[in-house]
């Protein structure tokens, strides 16, 4: 058993934003060509808690056409949003990579890192693919905390002309840390502090949404018309927001339970029909996407544990080629 600690996942991540980025899309180019098992995810939830949980990810991901092998394993993530507070991650996680020829586990790699990565690798891809006529110059980042930090630094790989950051959060404190850290980071990018969320969601046509809600709060009163919003923590957006939107998912069946907005819609449509496409299938399709110019777009990932696997697997083959990580024979 191959053990890679969270120092070692970042070592062998950092620097490889492409390789992130080029992972997560294969892996939805594979799913969309049906080269992956996806089960449900399970939720475990506690009696007299609906905020704390930790999810079960079980995934296979095929082999792709640059030589990676087949990989199958599953995440098991925690999200405590009370952590935030007393100064520690709101999410933990742990990953499990399986041979594919005796099925006995052989790797575990500290997750949280690459948790966060193929989200923010997801939200990058699709701001990129979901493109507008004018292309965005600036991004406002709803909640700041690691998942937003991840989405801004990954947006600079598929979006060069990015220039303006405005953010927000319920906590002023950390809205203006996450800012400094921001300016600090990217000495080229222009970063701001919206008063209030009618502000943040107006100051730009990209918008990403990384927040802990865990009921609707939002609509699209204050967005700009042709904007997207990349939705990452699935439950911020009204339902009625979600109907009169163009919806782009990763993948349907999954994004649309455990009281999801897109979950709350179908319940009150009693349809999917809102829906108007995958991404897999608009990168498999290969035509260039243009969004609505006036209305609103809607990105809603589920995270399917296919793109853990695609981020755990480059994590691992860089670490070997960095020779970091510790093997138990007697595992």
């Amino acid at each position: 058993m191959l053990i890679i600690g969270r120092e070692q996942v970042r070592q062998a991540l950092d620097g490889a934003d492409e390789e992130v980025v080029q992972a997560v899309r294969a892996a939805y180019e594979r799913h969309e060509r049906g080269g992956t098992a996806v089960p449900h995810s399970v939720f475990l939830r506690f009696p007299d808690d609906d905020r704390n949980r930790i999810i079960a990810l079980p995934a296979y991901l095929g082999g792709d056409d640059s030589g990676d092998d087949a990989v199958a394993g599953i995440k098991w993530i925690s999200s405590f949003p009370g952590n935030v507070a007393a100064g520690r991650p709101r999410a933990s996680a742990v990953m499990i990579l399986n041979s594919m020829r005796t099925g006995a586990p052989e790797a575990l790699l500290e997750a949280a890192t690459i948790s966060a990565r193929r989200t923010a690798a997801s939200a990058a891809l699709a701001a990129a693919t979901l493109a507008a006529d004018v292309p965005d110059a600036g991004v406002t980042l709803v909640g700041c905390g690691v998942i937003n930090d991840e989405v801004l630094r990954l947006l600079r790989t598929t979006l060069p002309g990015l220039s303006a950051v405005t953010v927000f959060d319920l906590d002023p404190r950390r809205a203006h840390a996450f800012a400094a850290e921001c300016t600090a980071r990217h000495r080229d990018l222009k970063v701001d502090v919206a008063p209030g969320i009618e502000a943040a969601l107006g100051a730009h046509r990209l918008v990403s949404l990384a927040t802990t809600a865990s009921t609707p709060h939002l609509d699209d009163r204050h967005c700009r018309p042709g904007s997207l919003l990349l939705h990452l923590s699935l439950r911020d957006l009204t339902p009625q927001t979600v109907l009169t939107s163009t919806n782009i998912v990763d993948d349907a069946d999954h994004v649309c339970r455990a009281s999801t907005s897109l979950h709350l819609a179908e319940q009150e449509v009693g349809s999917r029909d809102f829906i108007a496409a995958s991404l897999g299938a608009l990168l498999v399709g290969g035509e260039p996407y243009r969004r609505d110019e006036t209305g609103l777009t809607v990105f809603s990932p589920f995270g399917l544990g296919i793109l853990d696997l695609a981020v755990a697997r480059l994590a691992r083959r860089r670490a070997a080629a960095l020779g970091v990580g510790t093997e138990f024979t007697d595992f």
